[in-house]
């Protein structure tokens, strides 16, 4: 098989995945860092050139497994290119080290995102949209969010959509 052929064949199964929203709950997850406290913007960023070690795929693959060769022998899977809240998490710190807070937070809702399949990802955006739920309809995706997948800062967000909706009446009627 060609090169050429293998990489197409998988950017093919990376848009099928994407497409069929494979949750990212149903791949290996690597073990958590062991403490991402302390990172130092000025030492440890960009944390793939200065710290690569601290870097996996919710797969568990080290950043340098992902090798072009790897990928044309088949080692490398798109499930193993996925980004793993880990690193979402480690980069918000960074952020926060750099006083981009508001970045940092967006991060940490990321990172709690990988869990959500992408099907389900693509259905809670639009039920967020206004007109298109209704206040309880919007109170039942968070606790979905919080208890299913342990997306709190994400459950709260929906939380107080929720409230805005409601005073600016943008809720769907019942």
């Amino acid at each position: 098989m060609s090169q050429e052929k293998m990489i197409e064949d998988m950017v093919r199964e990376v848009l099928k995945s994407m497409s069929k929203g494979a949750p990212i709950a149903q791949t290996p997850q690597a073990a958590p860092v062991a403490a991402t406290q302390g990172l130092n913007p000025d030492k440890d960023y960009p944390l793939a050139t200065k710290r690569p070690e601290l870097l996996k795929s919710p797969t568990g693959k080290k950043l340098s497994d992902i090798t072009l060769a790897n990928v044309l022998n088949g080692d490398v899977k798109s499930q193993d290119v996925r980004i793993a809240p880990e690193t979402l998490r480690m980069q918000a710190e960074i952020a926060d080290g750099v006083g981009r807070n508001q970045f940092g937070d967006n991060l940490r809702r990321a990172a709690e995102l990988t869990a959500i399949p992408d099907e389900r990802i693509l259905q809670i955006y639009n039920a967020l949209r206004p007109y298109r739920s209704t206040r309880a309809e919007l109170l039942a995706i968070a606790e979905e969010m919080e208890t299913k997948y342990n997306a709190k800062i994400n459950a709260a967000f929906v939380r107080e959509a929720a409230g805005v909706y409601e005073r600016r009446n943008r809720l769907r009627a019942e």
